[in-house]
């Protein structure tokens, strides 16, 4: 057992490092080579943990994701609070691991902007690592629907890609714009489902 958590442990410390690279480099311009390096181990070693660059790419991502997933399913278990408020509280949590990911989305803007004509445009590729997380959203909407909180009246697609929306404008502000915070959507989105959920119940 401490051989497997050993090894997951340097896969992390890994990850944290070639990061690194990816920011500096760019995901085109980075090599096994030089994340090997700034891992201080050669590219043999590397290749036990990892088989290339893209897998530390795709691991990165995946682990970012799967963080998310678990703090999202922690607040909607929780007690004696409005579905209105776990949908904020999910949105700011997303917002939140946002901000302290920014440097991966970095990288992450810098592939999308090099991938190979033919391949699969990038609307796709960002949708289809973000399906799960649309799907929690949709889920969240139902059951404040079938609990009677929110109208059955409600769209759910469309305050669905809403919420998208405020989190893509939040991505763009901080990657592109280098905006420290994104403190103005917070407010904004939580204005939003707030106002829109009680026009709704009083069947505007």
């Amino acid at each position: 057992m401490s051989i497997i958590v050993e090894h997951e442990k340097r896969r992390h410390e890994i990850l944290e490092k070639a990061l690194d690279i990816f920011v500096d480099e760019g995901f085109e311009n980075a090599t096994f080579q030089k994340i090997a390096d700034k891992c201080g181990i050669t590219r043999t070693t590397l290749y036990i943990y990892f088989k290339n660059k893209r897998e530390i790419f795709n691991f990165s991502i995946k682990q970012f994701l799967s963080v998310l997933e678990s703090d999202i399913a922690a607040i909607r278990k929780t007690e004696n609070i409005s579905h209105t408020e776990k949908l904020v509280q999910v949105m700011l949590s997303i917002f939140e691991s946002l901000e302290k990911n920014r440097l991966l989305l970095s990288v992450v803007l810098s592939y999308l902007l090099h991938i190979p004509k033919g391949d699969n445009d990038p609307d796709y590729r960002v949708r289809r690592r973000t399906l799960r997380l649309r799907h929690i959203l949709t889920a969240m909407l139902v059951e404040g629907i079938n609990a009677g909180e929110f109208s059955p009246r409600l769209r759910v697609k469309d305050i669905n890609e809403l919420l998208n929306s405020f989190l893509e404008a939040a991505i763009f502000r901080m990657v592109v714009l280098r905006r420290n915070t994104v403190d103005e959507i917070k407010d904004t989105m939580k204005l939003m489902l707030q106002s829109f959920i009680a026009e709704n119940n009083n069947g505007v």
